[in-house]
């Protein structure tokens, strides 16, 4: 089996999904695991699948064939799987509100990035402040942290949540998977 990633970006209309999954479908593949989303007009997503290795090529070219009807689908091979060795990253998961400004993202990746924390799923929103007035920014991660680092990870976080006026709540992440 060829285990594919398909990152697909089109204009929102229904049916999307049912147009690509049917055609993983109709070559014996299975549909794995995926994240599928609406922003400002158009549908994007990610979609894990694996289809019988003979199939792979069929697969490429039907999905090719989307774009005239304005979706693009590319396809990658996936890497190996999420297993995690018993002394790898951990996982943690982060959530953050605050009044909403430019630069929170960026702070807050680059504060990560710069201690070797990968961010697994970041999803954020802009949302109408419930009293006062004005938006409020809020983003849930889950995170990989190397072994050892949660201590300086978590103050470094402290830090700059109070610079970038936020709330910011970091706790290990229950596993589910």
């Amino acid at each position: 089996m060829a285990s594919l990633l398909l990152t697909v970006i089109g204009d929102d209309r229904p049916g999307l999904v049912s147009a690509v999954s049917a055609l993983v479908e109709a070559r014996g593949g299975s549909w794995q695991r995926s994240q599928l989303t609406r922003l400002a007009g158009k549908f994007a997503g990610i979609a894990l699948v694996e289809v019988p290795d003979t199939q792979r090529a069929g697969l490429e070219e039907a999905l090719a064939a989307l774009a005239a009807e304005g979706l693009t689908v590319r396809v990658e091979d996936a890497g190996p799987a999420d297993a995690q060795p018993a002394d790898g990253p951990a996982t943690f998961t982060l959530h953050l509100v605050g009044q909403d400004h430019p630069g929170i993202v960026a702070e807050i990746s680059s504060a990560l990035a710069a201690r070797g924390v990968g961010i697994e799923e970041l999803l954020t929103d802009v949302v109408d402040a419930p009293m006062g007035g004005g938006t409020l920014f809020e983003a849930r991660a889950t995170l990989r942290m190397p072994p050892g680092a949660n201590a300086e990870v978590r103050a470094d976080l402290e830090r700059l949540a109070d610079e970038l006026m936020v709330d910011l709540e970091l706790d290990p992440a229950r596993t589910s998977r």
